[in-house]
């Protein structure tokens, strides 16, 4: 009875740890990855050959160094080679991009969603636009998958959108219905869009080395993904992070879940414009018009803009009480939000939260903007190729 891993495991273990050093981290050289893996240089020597082998990294000379001697080679991810596919389904648009190995986004394209769109009517929209972004691929590309954020609550097994109240969602098979516009032979995964962004922060944004962060997204709705002790916090399902329906006003606004008083009638658009007397309006632009005309004095978007961003504070306490994180993300209109009220949200905050977990948290905005959702969804993807660098064609 054997007991352990196998010698083949172990290569594989180790490869999967070197690609994603590399992935994360970009070029590297032999002596870093040495270091860094606690691997010696002829096991190291030895997987890179391996890698670039199957087209996976490339070796080459450091382009400068100032030590004397023979220069350790340097390890580069093939980004422009191994790639991933990733969409993002918003309220009001669709995304898609191509995003190869290290993280780079090397194509996009953005359309209009009209509200009411189902998945069905999506998926051939976004799989067109991947298909287009192909025709530029080369012939030698390896795709390793596709990735979709999504904001609603995501089925982790199969991509199911249980519930999407902003997109009007109920089980509404999105992984399903890209599959089958890809093909079998292109595997597609499927995430909570602040899941997603929360991932691809950690991994190479804001929250890169934190291992306990909470990234806020908004859309129309309010959601977030959650980094605890270094892994990503989905609940049992994939259904966690669903932090815009904490009830914060007993019988307050109706909220689009079907519940009264959820945090998301109070920071989301709808509560948002509501407060502002621009009830007719919608989307991002018109959230953006409320902040201008509150910095240019109009009294009723002050009014609106301070409102928020004490609740927003009032909920972030509470999250900060709960989860004791090293940092707080605003992302999507969240971002747009503490950027307009961040003196609201410190001083509602600072009244809150406990001390011990309030004297070390930071308050952030993306690093990688609007791409934190495409750069994780693509995460997604990678996730196969890193598990087992040579088990992916």
């Amino acid at each position: 009875m054997r007991v352990g891993p196998s010698q083949d495991e172990i290569r594989r273990q180790n490869l999967g740890a070197l690609l994603r050093h590399v992935h994360v981290h970009g070029a590297t050289s032999r002596a870093e990855l040495t270091t860094a893996l606690g691997l010696n240089r002829s096991t190291i020597g030895a997987l890179t050959t391996d890698l670039a082998a199957a087209g996976l990294v490339s070796e080459g000379a450091p382009k400068e160094t100032g030590r004397a001697g023979r220069p350790s080679l340097v390890v580069r991810p093939e980004s422009a080679r191994v790639h991933a596919y990733a969409y993002s389904i918003e309220v009001d648009r669709l995304r898609a991009a191509r995003v190869g190995l290290g993280g780079e986004v090397l194509d996009r394209r953005e359309l209009e969603r009209p509200r009411g769109l189902t998945a069905a009517e999506a998926a051939p929209l976004l799989a067109g636009a991947g298909k287009e972004m192909h025709q530029a691929v080369p012939a030698d590309a390896i795709c390793v998958g596709a990735g979709v954020a999504v904001c609603g609550m995501v089925r982790r097994d199969d991509g199911l959108v249980r519930l999407g109240p902003t997109t009007g969602w109920v089980d509404e098979p999105i992984g399903a219905a890209i599959g089958a516009e890809l093909g079998p032979d292109l595997p597609v995964s499927v995430g909570n869009v602040a899941d997603v962004a929360a991932f691809a922060e950690h991994a190479r944004g804001a929250a890169a080395g934190c291992d306990n962060v909470i990234y806020l997204y908004g859309d129309v709705g309010v959601g977030a993904g959650i980094i605890a002790g270094g892994r990503r916090l989905t609940g049992h399902g994939g259904y966690g992070g669903e932090v815009g329906h904490m009830v914060v006003v007993r019988d307050g606004a109706r909220c689009e879940c079907g519940s009264r008083g959820c945090w998301e009638t109070e920071i989301g658009e709808h509560g948002l414009l509501r407060a502002a007397g621009r009830s007719d309006a919608r989307g991002r632009d018109a959230l953006l018009a409320v902040f201008d005309a509150a910095d240019r004095g109009d009294a009723r978007a002050q009014t609106a803009v301070r409102q928020a961003g004490d609740w927003l504070g009032f909920g972030v306490a509470n999250l900060v009480n709960i989860f004791n994180p090293e940092m707080v993300i605003f992302g999507g209109t969240m971002r747009d939000l503490y950027l307009a009220a961040a003196a609201q949200v410190r001083s509602r905050l600072n009244s809150i939260a406990l001390p011990a977990c309030l004297e070390h948290v930071r308050l952030r905005t993306p690093k990688l903007g609007d791409d934190a959702p495409l750069i994780g969804a693509a995460e997604l993807a990678f996730e196969r190729l890193l598990a087992d660098p040579l088990d992916v064609g």
